[in-house]
């Protein structure tokens, strides 16, 4: 499918909210992390794998791609970045390409 050049331009002008709302998210989670009831040293190397682990996944780092952009759109409800309704003001077109990504992913085995 062919990606609108509205719907590029709306995801553009999207995407840097999307990530610093994600990345609140992972703030308050390493927070939680750091004042739990570990060891400091076990607190310290949990948090360091964690944003290991987390600067890889879309809501924190993404290349911007028009040819990309419905797969990127699917990750990112997948990984819980955004949900299906963050893409209401987007073409239906659109809409349906994702949901239907959706529907085909959710079919196979993790």
């Amino acid at each position: 499918m062919e990606v609108k050049k509205s719907d590029w331009k709306l995801y553009r002008a999207k995407i840097d909210g999307w990530q610093e709302n994600y990345m609140a998210r992972l703030c308050r989670e390493y927070i939680s992390l750091l004042q739990g009831e570990m060891a400091p040293s076990e607190r310290f190397w949990t948090l360091e794998a964690r944003i290991k682990e987390d600067r890889r996944r879309p809501g924190v780092y993404i290349e911007l791609n028009k040819g990309n952009m419905i797969f990127d759109l699917v990750r990112l409800i997948q990984e819980e970045v955004i949900t299906p309704d963050d893409l209401s003001e987007f073409s239906e077109e659109l809409q349906e390409s994702v949901k239907l990504f959706l529907d085909r992913f959710s079919n196979y085995p993790d």
